[in-house]
């Protein structure tokens, strides 16, 4: 049987694509139960994960606040928010995320990953209140900023904290569960949006739903109390006997000699990898240096454009169009309760990443995305197909009514585009940009790609609607699909996978 990590297409160009260095040999042998992650370090993923809940719940809500939010705050009774507004609204926290991601990863290896985890949270939560009591578009738009720099900051430091305390080969498994938190987040969102708004008057149901975003960020703030801090940064820092402890819990063991040393062993690698870390660095501690650093160096520079690729892909592909807009959608296409049929969506979503979970370590990384991106551009192409079919010139049309065999067409091929995204791209850019960098370069590569997903990811949420009105659904769809098509030829062409590889061997 081939290699699963090898190209599909074995050409001479396979040869270039980004690959983890080669397992080195390893001395000692430990004990297999060592690499199987306890219910210790299960705990710590899911504490972790809250902040990918957040950042789905902030994904989700909006899709069904949208519908809500005219009687309130549009500047002219009787009338509807205009497509801009949405779009302000709906992109700001793209914006601010795309501002913090990049310093996320200078903050969490200056002052620690739980440190910038206390702050991603402290900034939810006020944003949640802030937008909870807004009363003017402005007054939404800051709040939703102010949530977006927690999400850039909880983006950005999150899959590097959970990668860094899992084992090797657990590690797709356990940064995809981040993934699954994400998902999990915009059903809940979803469920919440239609709550609230069957349960409160329209005006008042949209706060409430926008508010309980805080409810989860003070969940995690308050559990963090008990959450260790990553081996690495506690050895970076000098704190060893820490690094030890914590080690020694995440590995389950009582002492050092019961599992052949296992702890030592993760320590030695872990402060080789320190040692080596400061010997290539070419002087300095500040951000330009690092950069300079990290540009520097051949494996980093190639790192960084694989997974700024990766990233850029899972944006512009138009996944998150879909879920900002996906009310909006279905209520354009006159299904009766257009935030039920978007939990159908957000489902689909969440059961595919979870079935991502149990693929990734399997079959690769790279096999994953060639496999499940071309389901991508079927999904895409249908809809393009339905729509071309469709009057949504005006939320009045009678074209929608009249060809059901086409709006069945929309749904399906959203849900087979969604499964298809969930399966690959939704979810390697994440674990790949932990794997990928060099010990130094770790927290600033990290952050440098989350910038470039929320920089996409903030296009994406500006452009949609305008890109709906002009070109209709057929046009946006297809672009999407082309978009598809071109990261499968990068993929295929550059990305490489060596899942399961410790992230000290990086840096060999």
């Amino acid at each position: 049987m081939a290699d699963s990590n090898e190209p599909l297409i074995p050409d001479e160009h396979s040869r270039e694509s980004f690959e983890l260095p080669e397992h080195p040999p390893h001395h000692g042998h430990p004990s297999p139960r060592s690499d199987t992650p306890n219910a210790y370090v299960w705990t710590l993923t899911a504490i972790a994960g809250i902040s990918g809940l957040l950042f789905g719940y902030d994904t989700g809500i909006i899709s069904s606040t949208l519908l809500h939010l005219s009687p309130s705050l549009s500047p002219l009774p009787g009338t509807e928010l205009s497509s801009l507004s949405k779009s302000l609204i709906t992109s700001s926290t793209s914006l601010a995320a795309l501002l913090s991601s990049p310093l996320s990863g200078a903050l969490a290896d200056r002052h620690g990953r739980k440190s910038a985890i206390y702050l991603a949270d402290f900034l939810f939560i006020l944003g949640a209140v802030w937008q909870a009591v807004a009363f003017s578009i402005s007054d939404l738009v800051i709040g939703r900023f102010i949530v977006g720099l927690g999400v850039g900051v909880g983006s950005g430091v999150v899959p590097m904290y959970i990668a860094e305390l899992a084992p090797a080969s657990y590690r797709g498994r356990l940064t995809t569960l981040y993934t699954g938190c994400i998902t999990g987040g915009q059903l809940l969102a979803y469920a919440v949006g239609w709550w609230s708004a069957e349960v409160f008057s329209e005006g008042v149901g949209w706060r409430v739903g926008v508010g309980l975003g805080a409810v989860p960020a003070v969940v995690q703030g308050v559990r963090l109390v008990w959450q260790p801090e990553s081996p690495r940064w506690l050895v970076m820092r000098g704190r060893r006997t820490e690094a030890r402890e914590v080690l020694r819990k995440v590995i389950g063991q009582e002492d050092d000699a019961g599992l052949g040393g296992e702890v030592g062993r993760r320590l030695g690698e872990i402060e080789e990898g320190v040692k080596r870390a400061r010997e290539e660095e070419e002087g300095g501690e500040g951000w330009l240096d690092r950069w300079l650093d990290l540009w520097r160096d051949r494996q980093g520079r190639r790192a960084l454009g694989v997974v700024c690729m990766l990233q850029g892909l899972q944006q512009f592909c138009g996944f998150n169009s879909l879920m900002y807009f996906s009310a909006t959608i279905f209520s354009l296409l006159n299904f009766t309760n257009p935030t039920a049929t978007s939990m159908l969506i957000a489902s689909t979503n969440l059961l595919f990443t979870l079935i991502a979970f149990t693929l990734i370590d399997r079959i690769g990384r790279r096999r994953i995305l060639l496999l499940s991106i071309p389901g991508m551009i079927i999904g895409l192409l249908l809809s393009a197909y339905a729509f071309s079919h469709l009057d949504l010139s005006s939320p009045s049309t009678t074209a929608t009514l009249a060809s059901p065999v086409y709006t069945t067409t929309a749904l399906l091929s959203m849900l087979i585009y969604v499964s298809s995204y969930a399966l690959g791209i939704g979810t390697v850019p994440w674990t790949a940009q932990t794997e990928v960098f060099k010990m130094q370069h770790r927290g600033l590569g990290n952050g440098l790609a989350t910038g470039v997903n929320w920089g996409g990811n903030f296009v994406v949420g500006i452009t949609f609607l305008g890109m709906l009105e002009r070109w209709g659904g057929e046009g946006v769809f297809g672009v999407y699909a082309v978009v598809c098509a071109v990261g499968w030829w990068g993929v295929w062409r550059w990305f490489g996978d060596r899942g399961g590889t410790g992230l000290e061997e990086v840096e060999a």
